[in-house]
């Protein structure tokens, strides 16, 4: 890891940051999200919170045909595939 990218990403750590994973049981797509966000969550210190789509009606209702989506501080970063790179650069500016 470069100095200038270890910096950014020790800022980015410092403040409180959350990733939530919007996912629903027996998706292969939000296992395969869940698995980069593990990833990269881990590498910077981030707090990451899987939420269950089956389990939450209003969550249903606003990103059922979205699935898997990840929010980044409550806001909608992405949905269907995760992208490690811009999942990274987005936690870390």
């Amino acid at each position: 890891m470069s100095p200038l990218f270890r910096r950014k990403a020790e800022s980015a750590a410092s403040r409180e940051r959350l990733v939530t994973l919007i996912r629903k049981p027996g998706c292969h797509l939000c296992d395969d999200a869940q698995t980069v966000i593990e990833k990269v969550c881990a590498e910077l210190g981030v707090t990451w919170e899987p939420k269950d789509i089956t389990e939450d009606r209003a969550l249903h209702d606003q990103y059922w045909e979205q699935i898997p989506v990840v929010l980044i501080d409550g806001e909608q970063h992405t949905f269907w595939r995760v992208d490690e790179e811009r999942l990274r650069r987005a936690l870390t500016d």
